[in-house]
């Protein structure tokens, strides 16, 4: 059995972080130039989704494949590489050849995962931004294991009861375990963590009543909420979703001052060239923001936000110091 490990907070300064990305959204006139000889795409395009399908990634990542088929005349394919708490295709897509044919649908765990782990096969450095896509928040849910119908009545009966109620999230080291973790530092809780492979077989087995509670991103779960299978008792942002403004905030269902927000966003490896970047984020941003597509994903529980490379870079390199205090404050642990 791995022995477990506190987790230690993330040290990724934020100005080496604009540095790298600044040198690989940059590429020499060389590349530019074979890239416009090839007139790329030439053949297929891959985006490697880090989660098993079924969740809130792949609904995203197949959303963009379907629009950029379209717009780039040639087959975009989703293949989904889970496992190593995303690792593995964060791993691959790093090394992968800095020719747009190999994408990434990078999300939180990207910038968390190096506090989570003594060793991962990728640096921030070797990708580079395209666009920040969504955001989405995390819902805390109750199927029919647990008859509750808000957030008091679960901590009051997990106070009672400390170590008998199940929360289970995507894996260890996700934003949903994070999130839950912060969620009983902050309501003097002890939960037994349930960790899977994904969200998808997360949500299916709390619907199925193989555990109690679940905090997962908000886009994997809305149609089973929607539908009365499970029950939501909040959501992590601060501010009510567009998708589901009936969910109250955690931070007006009993915690004030809960904020915290999931994001995705499609990444390329370092040196892949800026005008295969720039002509994907124009094409990204035309999809994301197609009013019946936007529609769709804010139904889906998504708040769109169609970003620059650049806000991308940013984005991330901001995110990471807020993600190192949720670890040290939470007290979480991974294997």
């Amino acid at each position: 059995m791995t022995q477990q490990r506190t987790i230690q907070s993330m040290s990724i300064p934020r100005r080496t972080f604009l540095q790298g990305c600044a040198a690989a959204l940059a590429s020499n006139i060389g590349s530019t130039a074979s890239a416009a000889n090839a007139a790329w795409p030439t053949k297929p395009i891959k985006i490697v989704v880090p989660v098993p399908a079924g969740g809130s990634l792949d609904i995203l990542a197949r959303t963009v494949a379907k629009g950029l088929t379209a717009a780039l005349n040639q087959s975009i394919i989703v293949e989904n590489m889970a496992g190593g708490g995303s690792n593995i295709a964060f791993g691959y897509v790093s090394k992968a050849a800095p020719d747009g044919y190999t994408l990434l649908l990078g999300w939180d765990s990207l910038v968390i995962n190096p506090g989570l782990y003594s060793s991962i096969p990728y640096k921030l450095d070797q990708f580079a931004p395209i666009s920040l896509a969504i955001t989405a928040p995390q819902v805390l849910l109750v199927g029919p294991k647990l008859p509750v119908k808000n957030l008091k009545t679960y901590m009051e009966l997990a106070r009672k009861d400390p170590d008998t109620i199940s929360l289970a999230n995507a894996g260890n080291g996700s934003p949903g375990h994070l999130a839950g973790a912060l969620l009983q530092s902050r309501a003097d809780i002890k939960l037994i963590n349930v960790p899977y492979k994904g969200g998808a077989p997360a949500v299916a087995d709390l619907v199925a009543g193989h555990v109690d509670s679940l905090m997962v991103t908000l886009p994997a779960a809305i149609q089973h909420i929607r539908a009365g299978r499970v029950t939501a008792l909040g959501i992590s942002s601060a501010k009510h979703s567009s998708g589901a403004p009936e969910i109250l905030p955690i931070a007006d269902a009993g915690l004030p001052g809960f904020d915290l927000n999931s994001w995705q966003g499609f990444l390329a490896p370092a040196g892949t060239p800026t005008e295969i970047i720039n002509l994907l984020n124009k094409e990204m941003v035309s999809i994301l923001k197609d009013p019946e597509v936007r529609s769709q994903l804010i139904a889906e529980g998504f708040e769109v936000v169609a970003s620059s490379p650049k806000a991308l870079a940013d984005f991330i390199a901001g995110s990471t110091p807020q993600w190192a205090r949720i670890i040290k404050d939470s007290g979480a642990k991974v294997d």
